[in-house]
């Protein structure tokens, strides 16, 4: 399987905490006013790469999680499920996954749930530009919430993730 991927970048922390390997893929409709990635918006940007050559280059670095951003990787859910199962088959890495939809948007519906059960934790919600606040940790406006994906799972309902504890151990 394919994903239309804009770039991967290794070794960074601005996508949530520790060194993570990011991967930005192509493809958003939020088209959310002040997004910090407008070039992401078209649905046939970047380029394709299969799911077996992003797992091989996300697995060599033994020491980053992962993150999906972009644009919205669930535009391209089930490619990104698949990634992640790879990843998850072979490795404790945790994934991060940023979408401009609301966890009670995806928790319900067949063509998102599987990669929603291989995540463990998401940035839900649109950039909101009279929400915006530099101060928060890996979101850009107070409606987003950091997700707890697991345990929403187990409770029925978004429980939102503590950035002060140690969340998978």
């Amino acid at each position: 399987m394919e994903i239309r991927i804009l770039r991967v970048v290794e070794e960074t922390t601005v996508d949530g905490p520790g060194f993570r390997t990011s991967v930005y893929c192509a493809g958003c409709r939020h088209a959310c006013p002040g997004c910090h990635n407008p070039q992401s918006w078209p649905m046939t940007g970047g380029e394709p790469r299969s799911t077996d050559d992003l797992a091989r280059q996300i697995l060599a670095d033994p020491f980053s999680d992962v993150t999906f951003t972009g644009g919205d990787p669930f535009y391209q859910a089930a490619a990104f499920a698949e990634l992640a199962a790879k990843i998850k088959a072979e490795s404790r890495k945790t994934i991060w996954c940023y979408t401009g939809f609301l966890f009670e948007e995806l928790v319900d519906a067949p063509q998102y749930r599987p990669l929603l059960e291989r995540l463990d934790v998401l940035v839900d919600g649109p950039f909101v530009m009279a929400e915006r606040d530099e101060s928060l940790l890996f979101r850009g406006s107070r409606n987003q919430r950091i997700i707890d994906v697991p345990a929403s799972l187990r409770e029925g309902k978004a429980v939102e993730f503590r950035l002060d504890t140690e969340p998978f151990s």
